[in-house]
């Protein structure tokens, strides 16, 4: 049985998490790919725990849709990082 106050605690952390760490983050990372640069060791960590972190959070996201876009959200802009910074990976002859 999920207990509705851990439930708003753990949706508070969230969202805490995502305004002032992931966010921010995602956001140099994006200027940083825009602007042609590649991802090194400790962005790819960084998007290795956000995904892994995204992982353990479907139960949650599944009890709480009210949730799921913002989620969504930043996936996308996850999703757009990654694509970006792949096309500009030198192309090896």
């Amino acid at each position: 049985m999920v207990n509705e106050s851990q439930e708003a605690g753990v949706a508070a952390a969230i969202v805490e998490r995502i305004e002032t760490q992931r966010l921010p983050r995602a956001i140099d990372l994006k200027e940083k790919v825009d602007q042609g640069g590649v991802l090194d060791d400790f962005d790819i960590d960084f998007l290795d725990r956000v995904f892994a972190d995204t992982n353990e959070l479907r139960p949650f996201l599944t009890r709480h849709p009210e949730y799921q876009a913002l989620a969504a959200r930043m996936m996308n802009l996850y999703h757009e990082i990654t694509e970006k910074a792949l096309s500009n990976e030198p192309k090896l002859p």
